[in-house]
């Protein structure tokens, strides 16, 4: 009997250690905060975005874009003069979760030239989910963040 007890203590010790550990992986994969309010909206996690009509590429935690100068990729915290054109609000962004895609971007060209001219993808600015009001340059985060404030005054009391 004792030894059951034991095997059963360390059995559910177990599951609470492994659902503990599986939600800090969860939350370490969120960075919507992140995220430009130009960006799609629907993803909890995106690292780069591949912007096909420019073939250029926005590194999400870096906040550089990416493009391709004569033979080399150029990181660089705005787009160049010959993009000037170019709205990000309105251009089609294609969420890539992998290191470095430029290094395959003749891959990607060939994949997302669909989208190329599209204009129909909601961004984070244009969306009502609360979830993006965190994000500095919500239409909606200084009321969000007055009634996270809010919120907190009433927890002191």
């Amino acid at each position: 009997m004792k030894r059951f007890i034991i095997l059963a203590m360390l059995v559910t010790g177990s599951i609470a250690f492994s659902a503990a550990n599986a939600q800090v992986r969860v939350n370490l994969n969120v960075n919507i905060g992140s995220q430009p309010v130009w960006g799609p909206v629907g993803y909890d996690h995106a690292e780069y975005y591949y912007l096909p009509d420019i073939d250029a590429y926005y590194y999400i935690p870096g906040r550089q874009f990416i493009y391709l100068s004569g033979s080399r990729w150029i990181r660089a915290s705005a787009l160049p003069a010959r993009y000037r054109s170019y709205d990000l609000y309105r251009g089609y962004k294609v969420v890539i979760n992998e290191p470095e895609p430029w290094r395959h971007a003749d891959v990607y060209r060939v994949k997302y030239a669909g989208y190329k001219g599209r204009h129909d993808q909601v961004v984070i600015r244009d969306s009502r989910d609360s979830r993006y009001y965190v994000i500095k340059d919500h239409p909606q985060h200084k009321h969000w963040k007055k009634e996270q404030r809010k919120g907190k005054g009433r927890n002191r009391r």
